[in-house]
């Protein structure tokens, strides 16, 4: 049985090596609010909540991943301290159109008013085409792994599977880090819209019972295209 947990706290100064610790204990945070549960309901039912880890020494594309990339090849890719920017904040609300339920109001929903630094190291993902901004994500950064925090793109580039895209940009600039995990967010155990991640080779699950990381069940994970 999962057990039931539904914590926060504040904290506007993290170091990096706490916010590894954080990260292997489940927690997230948006600005400087994290937080961490095991259950979710919606209309649908109750949802049990999973947290994923990428083992970065276990990780290998599959023939879908690999088809993004070059679908993209075109595309310019350039990490910077991340911003708050009109241009993000405008792509953001046209990003959050594509949503139907649980809509939130804006970027800072996800961000501090300062997030390069706030609560920790904050790198955002530029995607280019040409000179056109198309695709935007957060990737935070700690002393031995990174955590995506929100990922956006342009509406009119949906057929470049974006979210995708920049998500495994994300796993390669944490891999020139030297780093060993990158974690891609909460899952649910049950099917949702949050089933891409768990396409990723290399996955591993946090058992909220003992607090220990195992391989993610198979039964967890979509078909492979």
């Amino acid at each position: 049985m999962t057990p039931v947990l539904d914590q926060v706290f504040q904290c506007a100064d993290v170091s990096a090596e706490m916010m590894d610790q954080l990260w292997a204990s489940g927690w997230r945070h948006f600005g400087p609010i994290f937080f961490r549960y095991s259950l979710s309901e919606d209309e649908e039912g109750l949802r049990t909540i999973t947290p994923l880890r990428l083992d970065l020494q276990n990780h290998t594309l599959s023939k879908s991943q690999r088809r993004v990339l070059r679908r993209n090849a075109d595309l310019r890719c350039e990490f910077h301290p991340a911003e708050m920017t009109e241009a993000a904040c405008g792509m953001f609300q046209r990003h959050k159109g594509r949503f139907q339920k649980n809509v939130p109001e804006g970027l800072d929903n996800f961000l501090s008013q300062d997030p390069a630094r706030v609560p920790c190291e904050c790198r955002e993902c530029r995607v280019y085409l040409g000179e056109e901004l198309i695709a935007l994500s957060y990737l935070d950064v700690g002393q031995g792994s990174s955590s995506a925090v929100y990922g956006m793109f342009e509406p009119a580039h949906t057929a470049r599977s974006l979210g995708i895209y920049t998500m495994l940009r994300e796993i390669e600039h944490t891999q020139s880090l030297g780093f060993r995990y990158y974690y891609p967010g909460y899952a649910t155990r049950e099917p949702s819209a949050y089933d891409y991640k768990k396409q990723l080779r290399g996955l591993e699950e946090l058992d909220w019972e003992t607090g220990a990381w195992r391989p993610l069940q198979r039964s967890t994970l979509e078909c492979e295209l």
